[in-house]
């Protein structure tokens, strides 16, 4: 690793067609650098990354880098690596590949060494030579190559491989384990800059857990791209936004940009807002006048105005979009019972004597490790697998909805009025066939927080990929009236703000929901009760644990546990002992009722400040009026009432920064 390495870019443009991806952007990766790249869907990361990765040429701009900076680059999506000539390589001799530069290096070491064992020793050569031999050799050493074994052991089993898969030809592993072989392969490569694009897909908690501390003692500088909120937080000292086209640094991790750029967010649309309004005036002027003479001079001062207007453009994923789930049909208190669940594929046991007790309005996360099951018992509680040990009942009135991965491969053919193929139609046209009548005027809304924004509405849905299908099974199967959501990684393909619509619609959602997912915010803001799965020990069954308590309790827990072996486990059902199970269901209660009490406080209070927030505006809007700003009365009195709301707007803000603070409180508090 070269000391003081950095990349640098200055004034880099590049366009497609007519369209500016990049517009003279600038930016500085060196030793220790933690950056995130941030911005919407669309707006040109991936591309930014092969730029800075070299892979692609930007039409004009610098790139300085420090003499013998390595980069290596993680794509979206690899390409499963192809047989060796001798046979397929196995996952140790894939892994091997990482370190191909310095088996170069040692080759051109080996042909200085044969040159200078003929060269004379007086030749002009010989000094040069052997500078360039010891530079190489201290490279080598510094590579960690004699270590190698070592680091590969250790880089593979954190990303979640086994001792037994190291000998395993790689094209047998499946695409998500192809992805991990790749971040693997790039890690090994120790390059002074690291550039990981969605690195996180395709891993589990536990592997996501340990590529955060893998990146925090990396010597060298790192830009990601992710969609996991948490692991930016836990990663990244300063984000780079790419918004139409320009590149814009704001220090601190990403929570910390998105405070700051939400300010700055909400005077755009503010700004939008009221231009939007002057163009609708001007417009119905237009209209109105434009056939009579007497006006012409107006009309045509007006259509000259909004020719010249600049206008401000905002694109459609920063528009303030929420979806509203269609009111779960009524049911009874209990959600499900489960008792003495099992499943077992061949002489594999996934699942043995799972006990489980469930009511309505909880949002129940299963957790474990790859392989513990988690998928496995989700298809048991929605009906899509039958074949299985134990009894599992539905409460009364209970009406399912399931989601998973695989439901993105069936996404033709399963709505009768799209015909036998399904995939002629649109994606608008898919969906509103499937819509309750009463949500066809949001279906534009509700597509466009999942990511189907501007002319991908009309996409053939034949022709979408398997990360658009996922988006448009998970939107679809919301849409039912189902009082049991049951959902398998419904957060995969999504961004960090539709994310953010999909949770609040989830949390305002008063049926039950049973979810699996990765993405650790995710699980800590929707969780209220916790089902660890942990896959069978060498020839004893699968275990199962209930913690009343949502992710970050679970979390706490797990903790305590692992500092003091002395607490008493609980049962292998999940379940306490009597006395303390009632109690704690009992405290559980009293808990999901003060955190509902909270969440309706907060709702006041934030109806309240978006009605101040349009007063306010309507107020800035009056203020500018000719007939205002120029009577000093008229302007004394509307200044007045726009100093009073905004005192209204800065209190009520307060206020709902305590109550925030409040269900922040009441939703990590322990239930004992």
């Amino acid at each position: 690793m070269v000391t003081g390495a950095f990349v640098q870019f200055t004034k880099v443009s590049l366009a497609f067609g007519g369209r500016d991806i990049l517009k003279e952007v600038s930016l500085n990766l060196a030793s220790g650098s933690r950056a995130a790249l941030a911005g919407v869907n669309g707006s040109g990361k991936s591309t930014l990354m092969k730029v800075i990765a070299g892979k692609l040429a930007p039409d004009s701009g610098e790139r300085t880098a420090r003499k013998g900076s390595r980069v290596s680059y993680l794509p979206q999506s690899v390409i499963a690596p192809t047989s060796s000539a001798g046979g397929n390589r196995t996952l140790r001799e894939e892994a091997e590949t990482a370190y191909q530069a310095v088996i170069d290096m040692l080759g051109v070491m080996e042909g200085i060494g044969r040159t200078l064992e003929t060269a004379a020793s007086e030749d002009s050569r010989t000094g040069a030579l052997l500078e360039e031999y010891h530079t190489l050799q201290a490279a080598v050493e510094n590579s960690g190559y004699y270590r190698r074994e070592q680091s590969i052991a250790q880089v593979l089993s954190g990303l979640g491989f086994s001792q037994a898969d190291l000998d395993r030809p790689v094209e047998a592993f499946s695409g998500g384990w192809q992805m991990r072989i790749a971040l693997a392969k790039v890690l090994l490569e120790a390059p002074d800059i690291l550039l990981l694009d969605e690195p996180t897909n395709y891993l589990d908690i536990e592997a996501r857990s340990w590529l955060e501390n893998w990146l925090r003692s990396f010597p060298g500088g790192c830009l990601l791209v992710s969609h996991d909120r948490y692991f930016l937080n836990v990663t990244v000292t300063e984000v780079y936004e790419l918004f139409n086209g320009s590149l814009k640094r704001y220090a601190g991790n990403y929570s910390d940009y998105e405070k700051v750029r939400e300010a700055a967010l909400e005077t755009l649309r503010k700004r939008y807002a009221l231009q939007q309004e002057e163009i609708a005036r001007s417009e119905a002027l237009i209209n109105r006048f434009r056939y009579k003479a007497s006006k012409a001079a107006l009309v045509q001062e007006r259509i000259k105005k909004l020719e010249k207007l600049e206008k401000i453009e905002l694109p459609e994923s920063l528009k303030k979009i929420s979806i509203t789930l269609p009111p779960p049909p009524h049911s009874g208190r209990i959600a499900l019972t489960l008792r003495g669940i099992g499943k077992r594929y061949g002489s594999r046991q996934v699942l043995a004597g799972l006990d489980l007790d469930l009511e309505s309005g909880e949002r129940l996360l299963v957790a474990g490790r790859n392989g513990a099951g988690k998928s496995t018992l989700l298809r048991i509680l929605s009906g899509a697998d039958r074949e299985y040990e134990g009894s599992l009942h539905y409460g009364a009135g209970m009406a399912p909805g399931y989601f998973s991965q695989d439901a993105a491969e069936a996404m033709t053919g399963i709505n009768p009025a799209c015909g036998a193929a399904g995939g002629a139609f649109s994606v608008l046209e898919y969906l509103e066939a499937e819509a309750p009548s009463a949500l066809i005027p949001k279906v534009r809304d509700m597509l466009g927080a999942f990511l189907f924004r501007g002319d991908d509405v009309y996409k053939p849905v034949s022709v979408l990929s398997g990360g658009e299908k996922s988006r448009l099974a998970l939107l679809r199967m919301l849409l039912k009236p189902v009082n049991l959501l049951i959902l398998d990684e419904p957060t995969n393909h999504l961004d960090i703000y539709s994310k953010d619509i999909l949770l609040d619609a989830l949390t305002q959602f008063t049926g039950t929901v049973i979810f699996v997912s990765h993405d650790r915010a995710f699980m800590e803001a929707l969780s209220t009760k916790t089902l660890e799965l942990a896959p069978p020990s060498s020839g004893g069954p699968a275990t199962a644990r209930l913690f009343y308590g949502g992710y970050g309790y679970y979390l706490e827990r797990r903790e305590r546990e692992a500092g003091s072996r002395e607490a008493a486990p609980l049962e292998a059902s999940g379940q306490p002992d009597a006395g303390s199970a009632a109690c704690l269901r009992n405290r559980s209660k009293q808990r999901q009722s003060a955190i509902r009490r909270l969440e309706r406080r907060e709702g006041e209070i934030l109806t309240a400040l978006d009605t101040l927030e349009t007063e306010k505006a309507v107020l800035e809007a009056e203020l500018a009026l000719p007939r205002v700003y120029s009577s000093p009365d008229a302007a004394r009195e509307v200044k007045l009432r726009l100093d009073e709301v905004t005192a209204t707007v800065e209190a009520t803000t307060r206020e709902w920064e305590a109550a925030a603070e409040d269900l922040e409180r009441a939703k990590t508090a322990p239930c004992f």
